[in-house]
């Protein structure tokens, strides 16, 4: 398969250079557009949130949160938002790790790392009890960031879990045993594990959500989007129950948001109203960036980090991390 990534290997000095420039560029452009336009309003906007987001300082986290993505509905983000904000940390110097736990292995494609069937992969983890640290592999395009990889043999692994011992523990205690490998090899402790999951709630789901301690859910801000969100915080509540007690939804995300219809208002004012402490203030609008990325291999933060996507998401980590 032709290799369509952008090669994005720029240093600190030279993103922060980038950003420099984008503002100052933005400036130029509020100057000549006049600052009653809506456009100048809207760069205007942007050109204060990236000044924020330099200036705002973020701490590691006292341990490793370990962060599962879900919801069964498809088509909501779950995927773009997972490798998205987990590069947006790595970016900011965080160690963060991804586990592709969706046999369709988008998130290993938007990251750069291979996932052909013959790839050792997170189902060699689940089902053949290989260690985590034999199948890692390092994000091409982000320092910091590293994946465990899902190939096409995921698919019929939900019915080759159903026969083996502690089937809703495998994952987790594969997580706990790199965690251990890291300490000993005198690796730094990763800061963040997000693990993607597939659409669904079966047995891959249910691994990934006793391996965590919070769950991560996005919403998009369309019609129907609290549909099923009921059935997906039942299954929740019975993982804390009976198999993971300190696991929580910490955080919810809005997607797809487009700001130019009543809908999108009022779909994430309802949200807002149903969780009020879970949902973050940072909103992840409509964009053809977000959308385009992937077909690159890349997350938007190393295909085009000037975008609104890109910012977007850079914010969401943020407040995330702020979160810890």
């Amino acid at each position: 398969m032709q290799d369509k990534r952008v090669s994005r290997e720029t240093s600190g000095a030279a993103k922060a250079a980038g950003a420099a420039a984008s503002t100052a560029e933005g400036s130029s452009i509020l100057e000549s557009l006049g600052a009653s336009s809506p456009l100048a309003a809207e760069l205007a906007d942007e050109n204060r949130r990236r000044k924020k987001l330099t200036s705002t300082a973020l701490n590691r986290p006292s341990h490793t949160r370990a962060i599962t993505v879900s919801n069964q509905k498809g088509g909501v983000g779950k995927t773009t938002s997972t490798v998205n904000l987990s590069a947006a940390l790595a970016d900011q110097g965080f160690n963060v790790l991804v586990i592709d736990i969706d046999p369709q292995g988008n998130a290993s494609t938007a990251l750069g790392v291979e996932h052909s069937a013959d790839t050792d992969s997170v189902y060699d983890v689940l089902i053949e009890d290989f260690a985590l640290a034999d199948v890692v592999a390092d994000c091409p395009d982000v320092p910091r960031l590293q994946v465990v990889p899902a190939t096409i043999h995921l698919a019929g692994a939900e019915i080759e879990l159903v026969s083996l011992v502690a089937r809703e523990q495998r994952l987790a205690r594969a997580l706990a045993e790199y965690y251990r490998y890291r300490e000993e090899n005198g690796l730094e402790r990763l800061d963040f594990v997000f693990i993607d999951c597939p659409p669904s709630l079966g047995l891959l789901t249910v691994n990934a959500f006793v391996a965590a301690q919070e769950v991560l859910i996005p919403i998009q801000c369309e019609y129907y989007a609290l549909e099923g969100l009921s059935q997906l915080l039942n299954n929740i509540g019975m993982i804390q129950k009976h198999l993971n007690p300190p696991l929580k939804v910490s955080t919810i995300l809005l997607t797809m948001y487009d700001g130019r219809t009543n809908l999108a208002s009022q779909v994430a004012g309802e949200v807002r109203e149903h969780f009020p402490e879970s949902v973050l203030k940072s909103v992840i609008p409509r964009s053809v960036r977000i959308s385009e990325a992937p077909s690159y291999q890349q997350t938007v933060i190393t295909y085009d980090r000037s975008s609104t996507g890109a910012l977007a998401y850079l914010e969401a980590a943020a407040e995330l991390a702020k979160g810890s």
